[in-house]
């Protein structure tokens, strides 16, 4: 059992509540899929040799066979939350628990996506679509990690200006214009023959129209790579672009725990530091659930439980 500190919420909180096409939520559902805090408790046989009461924890929201926290499984918009044993990742104490919680699902996501599908490298060119919130500013912050040139699109100007703070090389103002012809003058147009021009890396997990049109962005031999839909999941597409520039599409779900061990680590050693858009109480969930519908945010929505 554990005390709850500080949960954050998802990208996948607002289609929970207006019901997520194919998913059977269980209701009542708790938000609050990325959970840190404190052991209070073990269960009957779930001693364990390096956890102890009052240890400092981040629960790993994937249950196998069970589903996430927040989505399928109540979260931890609560005073305590129960999790098995192994799901239990323990916290440096260089990390505080708002930063811990920002850490799972969005940010566990991208470096699974970024760093062991994509296999960003030092040098590499990155296009982030949907750069803007939990997932896609930690892949802004990992491609920079990793060397990489980052472009990241946005269609607002203030958090262009945010992106900018965060490290992207280039920002893509989608409200400005085609974003394929903003980066065929940055990167240059992908040719069929000539690997010169284009992405290596597209992440793209907005689908929808903008599905076929990121094809367009990624070179010869290059990279797409999605883990979601959030603007429509049956998109129209142009197989001539995949054959005739050898393109890999690669999908990447969810995480694991050596993804959120990684990303605390990065965090204590001060290399990544969470992009948090909002820090409230948990009372207040219902206005950072209605800033996520509204899209308001840069980064990820934390909530602090006393």
């Amino acid at each position: 059992m554990v005390k709850v500190r500080a949960i954050s919420l998802n990208g996948f909180d607002p289609m929970v509540l207006a019901s997520i096409p194919g998913l059977k939520t269980p209701l009542p559902m708790v938000p609050g899929g990325d959970i840190a805090g404190e052991i209070v408790a073990f269960g009957e046989g779930a001693r364990s040799s390096t956890l102890e009461i009052g240890d400092r924890v981040v629960i790993n929201p994937l249950v196998v066979g069970k589903g996430i926290y927040g989505e399928t499984i109540s979260g931890g918009a609560c005073e305590f939350v129960c999790a098995p044993l192994e799901n239990i990742v323990s916290m440096p104490a260089a990390v505080s628990f708002e930063d811990a919680a920002a850490l799972p699902i969005a940010y566990g996501t991208a470096h699974r996506m970024l760093i062991k599908r994509a296999e960003v490298r030092s040098g590499d060119r990155v296009l982030i679509l949907g750069a803007t919130g939990g997932v896609g500013t930690c892949c802004v912050q990992l491609a920079k990690l990793a060397g990489a040139e980052v472009a990241a699109c946005t269609s607002s100007g203030e958090k262009a200006e945010k992106l900018r703070n965060l490290g992207a090389d280039h920002i893509i103002n989608t409200s400005e214009g085609d974003f394929v012809k903003q980066i065929h003058k940055v990167w240059g147009k992908p040719r069929v023959f000539d690997e010169s021009g284009g992405a290596d890396i597209v992440i793209n997990f907005v689908g929808g129209d903008d599905w076929a049109k990121a094809l367009r962005c990624v070179k010869r031999g290059g990279k797409m790579l999605t883990c979601g839909a959030t603007n429509g999941y049956d998109p129209k597409t142009d197989i001539r672009y995949i054959w005739s520039f050898e393109l890999n599409i690669m999908g990447s779900n969810c995480w694991d725990r050596s993804d959120i061990e990684s990303l605390l680590d990065l965090t204590a050693r001060g290399q990544l530091k969470p992009e948090i858009a909002s820090l409230r109480p948990y009372q207040e969930l219902a206005t950072s659930l209605q800033d996520m519908i509204d899209r308001k945010n840069f980064g990820k929505a934390v909530l602090t439980i006393a």
